[in-house]
């Protein structure tokens, strides 16, 4: 077992990075692997300690084949941190300003058994790639 540990550097102040993730309109556009999309009538978000993100990620190739998604925030410092868990699986996602007006994520989540930690990071691999996107 072992913890999933991303870093990566967006081109964009720390305030918009944050806002990506607690706006449910900016989430279902970059949330979930290629391939999967997130209906945004599926999201729901209270980002505030104690309080919920849910969402369904959809297969685009199979439309029938869904992931979804019951997490509760344990802790939120607005554009600092958001820390939630969801079936047993803790999230911790820090924002930190960059030089350039650029702004460092550190993700971490976890526990995973090995084999499932490299398809987790395959996922937020392939998700931060949409959300550069949306940034851009």
């Amino acid at each position: 077992m072992a913890d999933l540990v991303i870093t990566r550097v967006f081109d964009a102040p720390r305030a918009l990075v944050y806002r990506a993730f607690v706006d449910p309109d900016q989430l279902a556009a970059w949330f979930g692997a290629v391939g999967w999309s997130v209906p945004r009538d599926s999201v729901s978000i209270d980002p505030v300690t104690g309080g919920h993100q849910r969402l369904t990620m959809v297969s685009d190739d199979d439309p029938a084949q869904t992931s979804r998604v019951e997490a509760t925030f344990l802790e939120v410092i607005e554009n600092q941190l958001l820390v939630g868990e969801a079936n047993g699986i803790r999230l911790s996602v820090e924002f930190h300003d960059e030089e350039g007006g650029r702004t460092r994520v550190v993700l971490i989540q976890g526990p995973y058994p090995d084999d499932v930690e490299g398809m987790a990071r395959e996922g937020w691999s392939s998700s931060f790639t949409k959300l550069d996107k949306l940034l851009g």
